[in-house]
């Protein structure tokens, strides 16, 4: 009987709760406080008991706009409801314990969430008690291609669009006095990007430039680099020579390498703690991303393009017959092949495989069989450029002879039509990437273009020294690239654009206004039993159960009675 009362109670008291009530009935009156009630509320308030500040930890620092955070606090009330905001939004409300604690409430960084600091703020319903914490918005381009799908596309870029991107304008340059054909990658504020040796000369250079000034952090030596690294976690993987290096990202110290038997001209792709790569002696490598240990490799032929993955299945160009080849990612297995003369790295795409092949075609392959859907011939050829992938569109840039107008395509991915198509003063080897509805390409011509990516409009251009065969990455509202005259170049709007605010205001927890149409979220205590949130109707909830209460919530709510706080 008691037990029922008490759960009857708890939803009776929740209902009053999500109107901005308290626990009690407004038919209920405060019965007197004894001597005895008195008494102990005055020996608690003789010792200062008091509970700890309430605190909140994240389950993650930093992330891109709709990263997934799950926030867990402790020193709150007993068993009361807590907003989650993220900056001023209230997006989750969830109920503690009856220690004051929550776990793993989740909240997300919304799509327009621009790149800088944003706050996570924890706040009980109906007081100004809470916790704050930072999340760092990041849109970061970790490998040569953006993704292990090897798409070309940044989909969290939510600065430069269409309507922006005139007013890019040279941010910083890095000289570095060598030929740049490597593709960056940024991460958490840093980009790294190789050069490529010049006639005479052996080695090369791994750079890693602070993504705000281009001032150099570190760089390292060795005998030629693969396209593009890849940065995952704290740790940078590259070829150079005939050996994959795993490098620390802030010093560039060795943590592992690993030689084959000739050398490597492929990008690795980094995929759930496994580096894939393959070398010209004829073998594609799974290799523990962190030890180098060899889990397996496949001597299929010599490899001419990086690995996509997508699903389990590894998608690589090359091989004796120069194919294209899908593997078992677990074991290295032939699933199946296609027979072209696959070149660059192909890209993956809602069970589509898009690869270029005999430097005349494009092709679109079911992913699971192989098996043809449509082909797209160039008259111009096709040279080195890679197919990027964004929302139903396929890019890529043509020209195989020099001096050649070379163009930038957009085709149809479910069909291969051609959509539109923008032509460049000379062959475009570089692969176009996509951002924000944006494609950005290089050319032979010097230039560095952005083109509309529905109509192929021309939106902006920068000439450089040299031929840009280079592609580019997008991250944080800025284009980085590097060019055949020798520089890294850095690109943001100019000065009084309208780049929005890189760092959100921190909200004052009376600034904060919950959202009563909120359901909670998760399950909640109240009493012995559990009360999953679906059995309530409204948003808040507290218990009064002087039989279970600790010692400080008896105190607390004794407290309210003496000041009034409850009374209905």
């Amino acid at each position: 009987m008691c037990a029922r009362f008490k759960y009857a109670y708890s939803l009776q008291t929740h209902s009053r709760l999500e109107r901005g009530g308290n626990i009690f009935d407004p038919r209920e009156r405060p019965q007197p406080i004894t001597f005895r009630a008195c008494l102990f509320v005055a020996c608690l308030l003789l010792c200062d008991l008091a509970s700890a500040a309430p605190s909140i930890t994240l389950s993650k620092k930093s992330g891109p706009p709709t990263s997934k955070i799950l926030v867990s606090g402790r020193g709150f009330e007993p068993n009361v409801g807590v907003d989650i905001f993220f900056d001023t939004k209230d997006e989750t409300l969830i109920v503690t314990n009856n220690e004051g604690e929550f776990q793993n409430a989740g909240v997300y960084a919304p799509r327009s969430a621009h790149p800088g600091q944003h706050w996570v703020t924890a706040l009980e319903r109906n007081n100004d008690k809470g916790a704050q914490e930072v999340f760092l918005v990041q849109t970061d381009w970790p490998q040569g291609r953006f993704d292990v799908s090897l798409t070309g596309t940044n989909p969290y870029e939510n600065v430069l669009n269409a309507r922006m991107v005139a007013g890019l304008s040279l941010k910083w340059r890095y000289p570095n006095g060598h030929r740049i054909f490597s593709c960056p990658a940024v991460r958490a504020g840093v980009v790294y990007i190789a050069d490529w040796p010049d006639p005479g000369h052996e080695t090369s250079n791994l750079y890693a430039l602070e993504a705000d000034d281009g001032s150099l952090l570190w760089s390292f030596v060795a005998y030629g680099f693969s396209p593009c690294p890849a940065v995952v976690t704290d740790i940078v993987y590259v070829g150079g020579g005939i050996y994959v290096y795993a490098l620390n990202a802030h010093n560039g110290h060795i943590i592992w390498s690993f030689g084959t038997g000739n050398t490597i001209t492929t990008s690795p792709t980094v995929s759930d703690g496994v580096v894939y790569v393959g070398s010209q002696d004829g073998n594609l490598y799974a290799l523990d991303a962190y030890s180098g240990v060899l889990l397996w490799s496949n001597a299929i032929g010599p490899f001419v393009s990086s690995a996509a993955i997508a699903n389990g299945v590894i998608y690589v160009g090359g091989g004796k017959n120069q194919g294209l080849y899908a593997l078992d990612a677990r074991s290295g297995n032939v699933l199946w092949s296609f027979a072209a003369q696959v070149g660059p790295s192909p890209a993956v795409a809602d069970d589509i495989v898009y690869a270029s092949a005999g430097n005349t075609t494009l092709y679109a392959l079911n992913a699971t069989t192989g098996a043809a859907l449509w082909s797209y011939t160039v008259p111009s050829g096709l040279g080195e450029s890679a197919p990027a992938f964004a929302n139903g569109v396929v890019y890529i840039g043509t020209g195989y002879e020099p001096n050649v107008p070379g163009h930038v395509i957009a085709l149809s991915a479910s069909t291969g039509a051609l959509l539109w198509d923008y032509e460049a003063g000379d062959r475009v080897n570089s692969s176009p990437v996509v951002a924000d509805g944006v494609v950005y390409v290089g050319s032979e011509d010097n230039n560095i273009y952005a083109l509309d990516a529905n109509n192929g409009v021309l939106l902006w251009e920068y000439v450089t020294g040299g031929l840009v065969e280079s592609s580019a990455a997008v991250s944080d509202g800025v284009v980085y690239i590097g060019s055949n005259d020798g520089n890294v170049y850095a690109f943001d709007l100019k000065p009084g654009e309208d780049k929005g605010e890189k760092d959100s205001k921190r909200p004052t927890f009376k600034t904060l206004r919950p959202d009563f149409n909120l359901k909670v979220s998760g399950r909640f205590e109240t009493g012995n039993r559990q009360v999953p949130s679906n059995k309530l109707t409204k948003s808040g909830i507290t218990r009064f159960d002087c039989c279970s209460m600790s010692a400080m919530a008896i105190y607390r709510h004794s407290r309210r009675l003496l000041t009034g706080r409850v009374a209905g």
